[in-house]
């Protein structure tokens, strides 16, 4: 089966690589055909960072076309997934040509905020901070924005450091800003990228369609090719299980699959959307997501990862699928034959099982939008406050009015073998007076609907108590004015009329 050529930017130059099998990571395109040794190897997962690198691409807004930066885990990273990207590793800070700057100097002010500040010791996994430094420097510094300690920290999330800690290196992600400036040619980076992306030939071994039309036809016409989008699990299959790929599906440069659009009633996310451009359009109009969307991964995973993919993998410790359940949110799929919706909850038929056709694809996801009186939380429960897998995930969406409980949505992760509806404990509080005998009540219901299992991350009789702890938790956040429920009113009215971002 034919290979298609791999084409990027780096360095002011375009970089052509042939016979890269689909399933080589970039990670392994780098330090093995490239001998670009400054990217590491820590966890092979996306969990570390030590792997981190930053990629650019085209986006058009109001004001014309310009660079989406972005850092990823180069470790699970399909390579032909950057093909028609720019691409910075650490070794180009200080010799990318293309990288103006205010004063002469051999390294960038991530690089020289690091050494200023003492933020590194071992530095096994200073590349990685690096890069994530860069990427924080071009999103914000670049744009005129001051990094403050909180988004320091949000933006580092995803990288982890085993002996220097953290302070050094928060203190340089702030001090970059007061260094000699330095900032990518991004007009000579976009006339280079006009020239590559370049179709894939159809029959290549790697596929990568720019439409729906041509992926439901690649879809069709290759049932067989492993679907991929973003890479952030499927990664891991090549990482950990060390499995090859005959032919891949790559989505993720579908156009329509991209897009997020306000709908009137519902919002639409594309099924392509990467995690940070998802939740970024949720919180817009659930603001209380903030802290549940931060602790999503880290943010080299949401810049990779997308939406569509969380969903389709099914796992039942996804994050994604409890809140979307709880929001009722349903899923379109699609093929030659035409579109199908269902609510999320009924796409999954068993472990990592679900109703997708040989010949469909996950297209998008249509959440509705927020109404007077709903109130929603979620709460993550999880060994580690940053980048960690959740032992439960739950999800509470009601609408109170006059003291009762209107509806009741309530999905749930980590207590069966797929993402589930809490249906008997919705039943127990729809219609019920919100007081504490009813919620005591459907707590209990809660605590016995789902018989989860025990492993490394909680025991069974842990999750059960939790779930109906958490429940309780709600409760206690909906009582007296100023609790963190009451307060979350009045946003979710307004934000039920504000038009999501694009």
């Amino acid at each position: 089966m034919t290979l298609p050529v791999l084409q990027f930017v780096r360095r002011g130059q375009t970089v052509t690589l042939r016979n890269v099998p689909p399933e080589r990571t970039l990670l392994e395109v780098l330090r093995e055909d490239m001998g670009c040794t400054g990217t590491k190897e820590g966890c092979a997962e996306g969990d570390c960072g030590a792997c981190t690198v930053v990629i650019g691409e085209a986006v058009a807004t109001p004001a014309g076309e310009t660079l989406r930066y972005s850092a990823i885990n180069s470790c699970i990273r399909l390579a032909h997934s950057v093909n028609g990207l720019a691409l910075w590793t650490v070794e180009d800070l200080a010799r990318d040509p293309l990288i103006a700057r205010d004063t002469p100097a051999s390294i960038h002010p991530a690089q020289a905020a690091m050494v200023h500040c003492h933020g590194s010791q071992c530095g096994f996994c200073t590349p990685g901070f690096v890069m994530s430094l860069f990427g924080m420097y071009q999103n914000r510094v670049c744009q005129g924005q001051s990094i403050t300690r909180e988004q320091a920290q949000h933006d580092l999330s995803g990288n982890l450091c085993r002996c220097t800690g953290y302070r050094p290196i928060l203190d340089a992600a702030q001090q970059m800003e007061q260094l000699p400036r330095a900032q990518v040619d991004e007009a000579a980076v976009l006339e280079q990228l006009q020239r590559l992306g370049a179709p894939a030939p159809a029959a290549a071994a790697y596929l990568a369609p720019r439409t729906l039309a041509e992926l439901l036809a690649a879809r069709a016409a290759h049932p067989q090719a492993q679907i991929v989008a973003g890479g952030t699990d499927v990664g891991l299959w090549v990482t950990k299980q060390l499995r090859e790929f005959g032919q891949v599906l790559d989505v993720t440069r579908v156009a329509e699959l991209r897009q997020i659009d306000d709908q009137g009633e519902h919002l639409s996310i594309g099924a392509a959307a990467t995690l940070t451009q998802a939740f970024a359009a949720l919180q817009a109009l659930w603001p209380e997501l903030d802290e549940f969307a931060a602790r999503f991964a880290g943010l080299p995973v949401r810049n990779a990862g997308t939406l569509g993919g969380n969903v389709a993998n099914g796992s039942p410790i996804g994050d994604s699928m409890p809140l979307l359940i709880a929001l009722r949110a349903r899923i379109v799929l699609a093929s030659q034959r035409g579109e199908r919706r269902m609510p999320i909850e009924d796409f999954y038929t068993g472990y990592r099982q679900n109703q997708l056709a040989a010949d469909e694809v996950l297209a998008r996801i249509e959440v509705p939008k927020p109404r007077a009186g709903e109130l929603l939380r979620v709460y993550k429960v999880s060994k580690r406050t940053d980048d960690d897998i959740s032992a439960v995930c739950l999800a509470i969406q009601l609408t109170l009015q006059d003291g009762e409980v209107q509806a009741a949505s309530m999905g749930v992760g980590g207590v069966a073998a797929t993402p589930v509806r809490a249906r008997a404990t919705e039943a127990v509080l729809a219609g019920a007076a919100w007081n504490e005998t009813s919620v005591t009540q459907a707590a209990d219901t809660l605590r016995h609907e789902f018989q989860p299992l025990s492993d490394m991350r909680a025991s069974g009789d842990y999750r059960r108590a939790l779930l109906a702890h958490l429940l309780e938790r709600y409760w206690l956040e909906s009582q007296g004015p100023g609790s963190t429920l009451a307060t979350l009113i009045p946003l979710a009215q307004a934000a039920a009329v504000q038009k999501a971002p694009v």
